[in-house]
């Protein structure tokens, strides 16, 4: 899928993680839910760092151009490495590595550690990313004529805002993990959240995804996971702008009202 879609799924997705929580009795506080809805909408473009056209490639810059090919040649070095001899060639590493189960829950992982053991700095990094990446994602039309240093900037203002609000007590700093020192553990569901959700995206499409690797399937080692191929659709097409988008739309909103018990 293209990036719009795939941020909109992820933050459509966490939203109905905090509509789960809310009939389980345990509603989030609504900074968690939006934070962690922003979060997981940034996380579902970071997949596409192995593709150096992904709309991730131009959020930050050189920078990111830079990492998106590294990423690219990482990916490929693995499948390279790893591949059956029923898997096929490739000259490149786009959904391979990062689209993958694995690298969801490492990056996730990761995440969470940084923000504890790294303190508020960690934490506001990762916000600024994600937030950034969301910007791109969710509002990608007034991001393309936009100022990259514009859109920077909100993402850094918009985090050290938010890392304010969940600072105050109730308000979601130790959700999920109450524990002395345990502040923030949370961030990486979102990241994690975001990135499986970005991947059975891409499972629909036409080239399928090896979401499962390295677990093997059949005599492959990346089998590319999908519904039946008449079920499938191209990035971009009519299916995603004119019936997954808007579904994506309504599903949020409404597991947004059931998160914060509106219905």
């Amino acid at each position: 899928m293209m990036g719009p879609a795939h941020s909109l799924s992820g933050a459509a997705a966490w939203l109905g993680v905090g509509a789960a929580a809310a009939a389980a009795g345990h509603t989030m506080p609504w900074p968690v839910l939006v934070v962690g809805a922003l979060i997981c909408a940034g996380a579902a473009l970071a997949p596409d760092l192995d593709h150096k056209s992904a709309t991730i490639s131009r959020a930050f810059g050189p920078i990111s151009k830079t990492l998106c090919e590294i990423v690219d040649k990482l990916s490929f070095a693995v499948y390279k490495a790893t591949k059956s001899k029923a898997d096929p060639r490739r000259t490149g590493g786009h959904r391979t590595l990062t689209h993958t189960w694995l690298w969801a829950v490492l990056v996730g992982a990761g995440c969470s550690a940084a923000a504890i053991f790294g303190g508020r700095w960690a934490v506001l990094a990762i916000l600024f990313v994600h937030l950034v990446l969301a910007v791109e994602g969710l509002l990608w039309r007034a991001a393309r004529v936009s100022s990259d240093i514009l859109v920077w900037l909100l993402g850094a203002t918009s985090a050290w805002i938010l890392a304010g609000v969940l600072d105050q007590p109730g308000n979601g700093a130790n959700w999920l993990f109450e524990a002395p020192g345990q502040e923030y553990l949370w961030l990486g569901l979102p990241i994690v959240l975001g990135a499986l959700v970005h991947d059975i995206g891409d499972a629909l499409t036409v080239s399928g995804c090896p979401i499962l690797w390295p677990i093997p399937i059949g005599r492959k080692r990346w089998y590319p996971i999908g519904p039946p191929k008449a079920m499938r659709f191209r990035a971009g097409s009519w299916v995603e702008m004119k019936v997954l988008m808007p579904a994506f739309m309504v599903l949020g909103g409404v597991g947004a009202a059931a998160a914060l018990n509106f219905i």
